[in-house]
C-alpha cells in the first residue's frame, strides 16, 4: 500500500508539472523583432520598459496604459499635452542612448514583461538587447525606427502588444501624413526647394548631418539639409560659425525659443541669408520636439509642421485643424484653442 500511494504521489506530481508547462506554453508566444530575433514574450502584456525616449514616446503613443515609467519625466510645461495617468509616472531612467542611466537591479525590479527599443537596429543595438535579455530574463525587441518605416513600426508594436486596432488607426494616420507630404512636395520644383539648417544645443552650433536620423524630416520635407563635410558621432555634430556661414542656409528651423531669439541677435549669425531674410523658424516642442529630440513618432506632426512654413502657396489644409487632430489621435489629448497659437507663433514670419 504504501508503495502504491507513492506511485500515486509521482505520478500526482508528475502531471501537475506537465499541467503547469503546458500552462505556460499556452500564455507564452513567439514575436519577431525588426532584425529577425524571435523573442518569447507572454501572451498577454501589460507592464512595458522603453529602453530610451524614442521607444518611451513610441510606447506612450501606440500603448500608454502599458507604461510603467519614463525614460526622462516630462516636464511641468509638457504634462497639460500628455494623459494625466501616464504623465506623472516616475522617471526610470534608459538603457540606450547617451549612456544608460538604469541598473538591471532597478530593471528588474520594475518587474516589465517587456522591455522594447526604438531606432537603429544595427549590431550594436542587437548586441545591447542579447545581453540584457540574457542578464535579466526580460523578453527584449527591436524595432527599426527609420523615418520611412513608422507605419510598419507600428503595426509592429501594436501586434506585440495586442493593440493591433489602435496600431491600425496610428498606422493608416501616419501613411496619410507622408502622402500629403509626396503631394505638397511633388508640385515644387527641386530648384525651389530651400536649403535649411537645423540648429539645435545651446547656441544653435549642433546639428546632423546629411542622412542622420535627426535630420531625416529635413529630407522628408523635399528640402536640402546644407550640413556636408563633416564628422560626427551618434548622428549628431559640433559645427562653427564659419562652417554655417560657408553654407549659407535660406532656411534655419529650430525647436529652442532660447536659440532662436540668439540666432536672431548674435553678430555672427547675421552674414546667414536665413537671418537677413528672417526665415529661422521655431516649431513646437511641447510635449515632445517636432524635429527630432527625440527622433520618435513625434516627428510626424512636423511634416505638416514644416509644409505649411517652406511651402505656404502648395498647402491647402487648416494647420490649426491638423494640430488638433494629431494631438487627439496620437497623444490623446484636447488641445484647448488658446493653446494653440502659443504652439505655432514661431511659425509665423
Amino acid at each position: 500500500m504504501i508503495g502504491q500511494a507513492r506511485r500515486l504521489v509521482v505520478l500526482l506530481g508528475l502531471t501537475m508539472l506537465t499541467f503547469a508547462v503546458c500552462a505556460s506554453a499556452v500564455h507564452a508566444r513567439t514575436v519577431t523583432d525588426s532584425v529577425g530575433r524571435r523573442v518569447e514574450v507572454p501572451d498577454y502584456i501589460t507592464r512595458v520598459f522603453a529602453a530610451g525616449p524614442p521607444a518611451g514616446i513610441f510606447l506612450y503613443v501606440v500603448a500608454p496604459e502599458k507604461m510603467i515609467g519614463w525614460g526622462r519625466a516630462p516636464r511641468d510645461i509638457d504634462k497639460p499635452f500628455l494623459l494625466p495617468k501616464v504623465r506623472d509616472l516616475a522617471e526610470l531612467g534608459r538603457l540606450t542612448g547617451r549612456g544608460d542611466t538604469i541598473s538591471a537591479e532597478r530593471l528588474m525590479a520594475s518587474k516589465p514583461d517587456l522591455i522594447i527599443d526604438l531606432g537603429s537596429v544595427n549590431e550594436t543595438y542587437r548586441s545591447i538587447a542579447d545581453r540584457i535579455q540574457a542578464q535579466t530574463g526580460i523578453p527584449y525587441v527591436l524595432i527599426d525606427g527609420r523615418f520611412e518605416n513608422t507605419p510598419t513600426a507600428i503595426r509592429l508594436l501594436a501586434q506585440i502588444l495586442g493593440v493591433s486596432a489602435r496600431g491600425e488607426e496610428l498606422a493608416k494616420a501616419s501613411e496619410a501624413i507622408f502622402a500629403d507630404v509626396d503631394r505638397v512636395v511633388g508640385a515644387v520644383p527641386a530648384a525651389s526647394r530651400p536649403r535649411i539648417y537645423l540648429a539645435r544645443g545651446n547656441d544653435g552650433f549642433e546639428t546632423g548631418s546629411r542622412g542622420s536620423i535627426n535630420t531625416e524630416i529635413i529630407e522628408r520635407v523635399g528640402a536640402v539639409n546644407v550640413v556636408e563635410g563633416i564628422r560626427e558621432a551618434g548622428g549628431l555634430a559640433r559645427v562653427s560659425p564659419e562652417h554655417v556661414i560657408g553654407w549659407a542656409p535660406d532656411t534655419i528651423i529650430t525647436i529652442d525659443p532660447a536659440v532662436r531669439d540668439l540666432i536672431m541677435s548674435r553678430p555672427e549669425w547675421q552674414p546667414i541669408p536665413a537671418v537677413q531674410n528672417k526665415r529661422v523658424f521655431l516649431l513646437p516642442n511641447q510635449p515632445f520636439g517636432t524635429i527630432d529630440l527625440p527622433p520618435s513618432l513625434n516627428r510626424l506632426i512636423g511634416l505638416p509642421l514644416l509644409l505649411h512654413a517652406l511651402y505656404p502657396a502648395q498647402v491647402t489644409s487648416d494647420l490649426k485643424t491638423e494640430l488638433r487632430d494629431f494631438y487627439r489621435l496620437f497623444y490623446q489629448v484636447e488641445v484647448r484653442d488658446g493653446d494653440l497659437d502659443p504652439l505655432l507663433e514661431g511659425l509665423c514670419r
